[in-house]
């Protein structure tokens, strides 16, 4: 999960080095908290108009989640 938000995120930005994701340990229900962090000139193009774009991201790593039989919640820090 964590290697597909990458992907995504490095295809969005024009500083691909700079994305990093951090994965914390699973909640007591099951969720998998992914941490998105871009370089601050590459904020307004993972988020994109009205949250568009980050909404995108996170309805498919839910939909890949689900797939895998686990859930997914993604935080753009």
């Amino acid at each position: 999960m964590k290697d597909l938000l990458l992907i995504i995120a490095q295809g969005l930005v024009e500083d691909p080095s700079a994305v990093v994701v951090e994965q914390d340990e699973p909640t007591e229900d099951g969720t998998v908290v992914l941490h998105l962090h871009v370089a601050p000139d590459d904020m307004g193009r993972v988020i994109g108009k009205q949250g568009r774009i980050a909404k995108a991201m996170r309805t498919v790593m839910r939909a890949a989640a689900t797939r895998q039989d686990c859930k997914v919640a993604v935080e753009i820090d």
